[in-house]
């Protein structure tokens, strides 16, 4: 028997991100990329970072920070996000907080708890990507989760007709990847209504929450819902995950999961199962790190990530054709380009690195239902204002070139079909 004749069937639906395919284009300096939605390498708090490892491992110190340790998490960095979470209006204790090896895990975790074969998971359309990567090696079934007022409810529906149960809404909140969109407050609401309602568990993932550069912030659906639970976090069905990669380092895989006890007792169970504990000294340095300097790191991202938003709007406003739409984003790192119908993102994407240099994702990979070919995701957080610019320029120009060739094939089309 060849080995691959061996593999659990759950491998057919595991894809290679194609995000992480791009950002090999990282490696070029010839590439415009606004592929990778990840952190500016020269905002990280590298000083921070070298100051604390240095004073954890002196003396004794070091001692526990190469050890095994506990699979919920370092109690001091645990600590430290009970505080923060208060200010967000999510009353918790240590008991409800859980350390993860970035959040990431904790979705794949998520996924191993609630998903059996064939068990649907409400999703928005878009979603993003490393989602249903997580999600998909436990073979769920996918519904698109709609939150406006008139919205029709067919879940429970399309859950029975896969043979599986209604399980979970995954969804981003703040400044969503990939289109950067926000829920408003009457959206976080009717969520929580419809939770109730169906009787199953929200996955609330605050990676981008911190990143806010225009207009007042909305609680967290977590606190939403605490409040109609008379702050009691034992009651609620939220489960608030969120990291430090795009704040402090994404390379020290360093991110958490806030809900009640009882969710966090399995996952604690998960995680000795699976790699005992997240690193000792990671968890130790982002501990002291961001109880030094986390204020002080969100507004200097902040302050950054907001002019060169700005500086893509702008170019976008300036050089793509009146047939392409776009998100305007409140916050986060990406912006959601709708191209005309027809036009092909993923071959699109071929000719920009081959004819432009230039690297954006195709939106096709962000929809459950293999929808959204005429979109793509561009993220601004890696390039500065004159690169934005020259990218743009060169990308608008293409989309440009493209829609004419479309039109122009789709004319002479008609006009064989009108002679025939």
């Amino acid at each position: 028997m060849a080995p691959e004749a061996a593999f659990a069937t759950r491998m057919e639906r595991m894809k290679a991100s194609e995000i992480r395919e791009l950002l090999k284009l990282l490696d070029r300096p010839d590439i415009i990329s606004f592929a990778g939605g990840i952190p500016d390498p020269a905002l990280f708090p590298a000083d921070a970072f070298r100051q604390a490892y240095g004073r954890i491992l002196v003396g004794s110190g070091a001692r526990s920070a190469l050890q095994y340790s506990v699979s919920e998490g370092h109690p001091p960095l645990r600590d430290w996000l009970v505080g923060e979470m208060a200010k967000l209006g999510i009353s918790c204790t240590l008991d409800n907080v859980f350390i993860v090896s970035g959040s990431q895990q904790a979705l794949d975790y998520l996924g191993k708890l609630f998903l059996s074969p064939g068990d649907t998971v409400l999703v928005t359309r878009p979603t993003y990507l490393g989602a249903l990567q997580a999600f998909n090696a436990y073979e769920p079934s996918y519904d698109r989760l709609l939150l406006s007022d008139d919205a029709g409810n067919s879940f429970r529906q399309v859950a029975n007709t896969t043979g599986g149960h209604m399980k979970f809404a995954y969804l981003s909140a703040d400044f969503a990847n990939p289109t950067g969109e926000t829920l408003t407050l009457r959206e976080r609401e009717r969520l929580l209504d419809l939770a109730e309602e169906l009787d199953i568990a929200v996955v609330e993932d605050a990676a981008y929450q911190a990143l806010r550069y225009d207009g007042g912030p909305i609680p967290p659906i977590l606190a939403l819902e605490l409040a109609r639970k008379n702050q009691d976090i034992e009651r609620t069905r939220t489960i608030y995950c969120g990291s430090f990669s795009k704040t402090l380092s994404p390379g020290l895989r360093v991110g958490f999961v806030v809900a009640s006890r009882a969710v966090i007792s399995k996952l604690v169970l998960i995680k000795q199962a699976s790699d005992l504990h997240s690193s000792t000294i990671n968890q130790m340095a982002i501990a002291e790190v961001a109880a030094a300097v986390f204020d002080e790191q969100v507004e200097r991202v902040r302050a950054v990530y907001k002019r060169r938003r700005d500086c893509m709007l702008a170019a976008i406003e300036r050089c793509m054709p009146a047939t392409v739409t776009w998100t305007h984003p409140e916050g986060g790192m990406f912006l959601w380009l709708t191209l005309p119908s027809g036009i092909d993102a993923a071959a699109l994407l071929d000719k920009a690195i081959k004819t432009k240099n230039v690297a954006f994702v195709p939106g096709q990979a962000f929809h459950a239902d293999g929808s959204g070919a005429n979109t793509l995701r561009i993220s601004f957080s890696c390039a500065d204002e004159p690169t934005i610019e020259e990218g743009i320029a060169r990308l608008g120009g293409l989309i440009g070139d493209e829609i004419d060739r479309f039109a122009t094939q789709r004319t002479l089309l008609q006009n064989d079909a009108v002679e025939t």
